[in-house]
């Protein structure tokens, strides 16, 4: 990377991954990259080599998000570079693979772009995951996705927070991108979820295409929500959850809805004896991941973010 007038200089993005299984029973990444590992030629483009991949093919074997470990949080540098073989984690041993074959992680040789593509149970559309917010490539590549599916609706979520952000699979790359579509229950294939996802990567990779090319992006402002905080269900002294989300979150009955604004005092979660517990934050906040069902084991109800405009430099081919 390097600086021209007022833009960046990237070198092309050459090298792509797709991931589809990185959990076992998020189906539409699952059967598209089946499809494209099977015949490629709908994801192949000039100046460009993609590589479809099923991240943990013993998950998709079970269908289960994971085998023993989660693997989205598993490419920690603890991990990659942990000793042990065949005694670690099935997923730690994928990750260290996975690490081989598209990284190493942070050098020269990684891939250049790998789209993680993943479902949610929660009502939150097409979401596209930004791991930085400097890193204008993704959000020219965002900015562009968006403008490409007008008036379909395509947000970005932008997780940097020192504390909530983890070990992805696809932080291997220079530019990683996450890409979750939902409301899908888990193992389960919809029609609508699994064209969504597949319109998104067409125009992601026509994007890498045209900047392989020499085309030049302007400047460019993107919205985005900022992970703020991550927010668990109300529990008693043992831990057992006592409430549930409240039917006005997201203030669509009867289905939970991504991306509404929360202010204080809101309705936020309805007790299991019927009392109704309060938002008390500051400020307005916009949750996602609502009710999502892999997240009970993680304590987490919803997460919290806050809507931001950030701007892109210029950027064209180094």
């Amino acid at each position: 990377m390097s600086s021209y007038n007022n833009g960046v200089c990237f070198s092309e993005a050459r090298r792509v991954a797709i991931f589809g299984g990185t959990h076992g029973n998020e189906m539409s990444g699952v059967m598209l990259v089946n499809l494209w590992v099977k015949n490629s030629a709908e994801i192949q483009r000039k100046r460009v080599e993609t590589k479809p991949f099923i991240t943990n093919p013993r998950a998709v074997e079970k269908c289960t998000r994971y085998v023993d470990t989660d693997l989205n949080r598993a490419f920690s540098p603890e991990n990659l570079s942990a000793p042990g073989g065949d005694d670690l984690p099935y997923e730690v041993q994928r990750a260290q693979e996975i690490n081989r074959i598209f990284g190493p992680k942070g050098s020269p040789d990684a891939y250049d772009v790998i789209f993680d593509l993943h479902n949610t149970t929660s009502n939150m559309g097409c979401t596209l995951i930004l791991e930085s917010s400097k890193d204008y490539f993704n959000l020219q590549m965002m900015n562009y996705i968006k403008k490409a599916i007008a008036p379909a609706s395509c947000l970005v979520l932008l997780n940097e927070h020192p504390l909530l952000k983890y070990s992805t699979s696809r932080s291997v790359a220079k530019h990683p991108v996450g890409l979750e579509v939902g409301p899908q229950p888990q193992g389960v294939l919809r029609s609508n979820i699994f064209e969504a996802m597949r319109v998104i990567l067409k125009h992601a990779l026509d994007f890498i295409e045209l900047f392989n090319e020499g085309m030049e992006f302007p400047p460019c402002s993107v919205e985005v929500f900022r992970v703020s905080e991550r927010i668990d269900y109300p529990r008693d002294a043992n831990g057992n959850i006592i409430a549930m989300v409240h039917p006005n979150l997201g203030n669509w009955i009867p289905f939970d809805c991504d991306w509404e604004p929360l202010n204080p005092g809101d309705p936020m979660f309805h007790t299991f004896d019927g009392k109704t517990i309060y938002y008390q934050g500051q400020g307005t906040v916009y949750p996602t991941f609502i009710n999502e069902a892999a997240y009970y084991e993680k304590q987490q109800a919803f997460v919290t973010t806050r809507r931001e405009t950030l701007v892109a430099s210029a950027i064209r081919k180094a």
